[in-house]
């Protein structure tokens, strides 16, 4: 005798749609439900430097593409809804913006690590990212103040190429903002 198909029971972005908005952070990846609670000053300082940074760069450059803050909804799949710290959409993605969200991956995605987020941010959404497209992960320590950048291979993995860190007044530059760049003791240097 047959039997019946089992039904999905994983969330998906209708399932998202219906979340509170209690300013915690809700995400969806493979169809789990993930919740952050709100980030830390410092995690906050550094999210806003990396956004004016390149927000002014992006001024100057306006064809470019766009950088935008958290929440913004991030819509990879009908299973997989995500809300990066930070992401930049490149100038031949306009396509994927939408007046409510993102649909699609984004040029570059960048997560500052929190002690409740680091295996998300480094695991789970890193094989997201991978199996969805984004060209460049940056994942933000502000334990160790250092950066990792990870950029698609030619085979669409994200492999790690730098790891920056303010001990060594490394640089940040990436091939999708060719005029930017950022000191990594200007990034990770908090006000006395």
């Amino acid at each position: 005798m047959p039997t019946a198909a089992r039904a999905d029971s994983r969330l998906t972005y209708d399932d998202f749609l219906l979340f509170p908005d209690d300013g915690r952070r809700h995400e969806i990846i493979d169809g789990e439900h993930y919740v952050t609670p709100s980030p830390n000053l410092r995690h906050q300082r550094l999210v806003g430097r990396l956004h004016l940074s390149i927000g002014n760069c992006l001024a100057t450059h306006p064809g470019a593409g766009q950088v935008f803050l958290a929440p913004l909804d991030v819509v990879l799949s009908y299973h997989d809804v995500v809300e990066p710290d930070l992401l930049f959409v490149a100038g031949d993605q306009s396509a994927i913006m939408t007046d409510k969200n993102i649909q699609g991956p984004p040029a570059l995605v960048i997560e500052v690590f929190s002690k409740s987020t680091r295996k998300k941010d480094a695991q789970t959404k890193r094989r997201l990212f991978e199996r969805t497209g984004v060209r460049e992960y940056w994942l933000v320590d502000p334990e160790l103040d250092l950066v990792q950048v990870l950029r698609a291979s030619a085979s669409g993995k994200l492999v790690r190429v730098e790891e920056l860190s303010a001990e060594d007044d490394a640089t940040l530059t990436t091939p999708l903002l060719p005029e930017w760049q950022l000191s990594m003791r200007t990034l990770f240097t908090d006000p006395a």
